[in-house]
């Protein structure tokens, strides 16, 4: 069954099939080949139970709240405000790349997203100050990759509810790994900027009153983000209802900054509607994946599988971490997630491991995938921004932050509690 598995997903992938109907199909294929009961009959009550979720209603709201912030201008007047902030640092605005993203990750939920909207604003700044293309557009890519682990994230989200853990846990978890990677791209940009000065282009300084007055724009971001947490984390309301609080905000703050339109508004839905209908499409997918997957035993026969190499169970989350890195070059991160949660999980909790700490080192995995070729999506975005140069560039500049991402993925295994720590201590 494994085998099947493997060769049908690459197989129909190859062939351009979307990813939402290759779940299906494989669910289809284990029903008719590997299992004594007709699966194929509890579809109907599947799909209806998995999409009227209310929790899965968290996503389509924090997409829109990305959608309002980036099409309203927001994204100029923050990369402007942190560019005062980090632009003295050795890389300059390299360091602004990476600090926007951050600050949009909190609030997007979206890796894509978060990249698409950094590149817009910096790419232009890039070629007027002569930087080198390589690591600043590596930069850009590397720092949108933080949305998907910085909450609130629409991947969690996914992966609590495939999984059934916590999402509010899961949220947590992922606050210190995020700003650890964030901390890390920028300590690896400046030791590349001082061994290379060229690199980095020119630092500049800013007067210390134009940059309070810089903060003025920061302030909303923070706001919406920590109103967001916050309400999750005091008991006031639930993802998905914080999620429409934090729409509400971005409305409030586009009304603020004089980035309302019909227009945008249309835009903004628009997106939303594209990207959520993908998504759903594909937890749809992996739901029915899921559940022809357990009738059948895959559970049991990976178990056995694994078993029989006698590994022990650091050696088997260092197999599954080298699996995810290969299985990244080639399948979409998120279809990479839905596709190997129900193998993959329940083999990790029967081993001892916290699901909530193999959450977060399972999106340190995802997030690598979104800039390592020929699939990543972030390397496509920037080079899309860029509309100069080669994708060869961008990927080049990927590799020290690629570097960064095995770094906290050893840190993580090796130390577990820089995940669990916070969810523990708040619990």
């Amino acid at each position: 069954m494994i085998g099947y598995l493997s060769i049908g997903l690459l197989g129909l992938l190859c062939l351009s099939i979307p990813v939402g109907i290759v779940l299906f199909l494989l669910g289809f294929g284990i029903d008719a080949f590997f299992s004594p009961f007709p699966l194929m009959k509890g579809l109907g009550n599947l799909v209806w139970s998995t999409s009227n979720n209310a929790t899965l209603i968290a996503i389509p709201f924090f997409v829109l709240l990305g959608e309002i912030l980036v099409r309203s201008g927001i994204a100029t007047r923050t990369y402007a405000a942190l560019d005062r902030w980090v632009s003295w640092l050795p890389g300059g605005l390299v360091h602004a790349n990476v600090a926007t993203a951050t600050m949009f990750s909190a609030t997007s939920g979206s890796s894509v997203a978060t990249a698409a909207t950094v590149a817009t604003v910096a790419m232009p700044q890039a070629e007027k100050l002569g930087y080198d293309p390589k690591l600043f557009s590596g930069a850009i890519a590397a720092g949108g990759t933080l949305g998907i682990m910085i909450p609130p994230s629409i991947n969690l989200i996914v992966y609590g509810f495939l999984t059934q853990t916590s999402i509010p846990r899961l949220f947590l978890a992922g606050l210190v790994p995020g700003l650890g990677l964030a901390l890390g791209f920028a300590v690896i940009t400046m030791i590349l900027c001082m061994i290379r000065p060229s690199l980095g282009g020119e630092r500049r300084v800013f007067p210390f009153p134009e940059m309070l007055r810089a903060l003025l724009q920061l302030i909303p971001i923070i706001l919406l983000f920590t109103v967001i947490i916050g309400t999750i984390y005091k008991g006031w309301a639930t993802p998905t209802e914080a999620a429409a609080v934090g729409v509400a905000g971005a409305i409030a703050i586009a009304v603020a900054f004089g980035g309302v339109s019909l227009d945008m508004f249309r835009q903004s839905i628009l997106g939303t509607v594209k990207i959520t209908s993908m998504i759903m499409l594909v937890v749809i997918g992996a739901s029915f994946l899921n559940f022809t997957l357990a009738s059948a035993g895959i559970g049991r026969e990976l178990q056995a599988f694994l078993g029989g190499l006698g590994l022990s169970p650091l050696m088997t989350i260092l197999v599954i971490v080298c699996i995810y890195i290969v299985l990244g070059f080639f399948i979409e991160t998120l279809s990479l997630m839905v596709v190997t949660i129900p193998i993959i999980v329940p083999l990790v909790v029967e081993l001892g491991y916290d699901p909530i700490w193999f959450g977060i080192l399972m999106i340190v995995m995802i997030e690598m995938a979104l800039i390592t070729p020929p699939v990543g999506l972030n390397l496509y975005v920037v080079q899309g921004a860029r509309q100069s140069g080669s994708m060869s560039e961008v990927m080049l500049g990927t590799i020290p932050y690629i570097i960064a991402m095995l770094a906290m993925a050893a840190a993580l295994i090796a130390f577990p509690q820089i995940a669990l720590y916070l969810p523990n201590a708040l619990q």
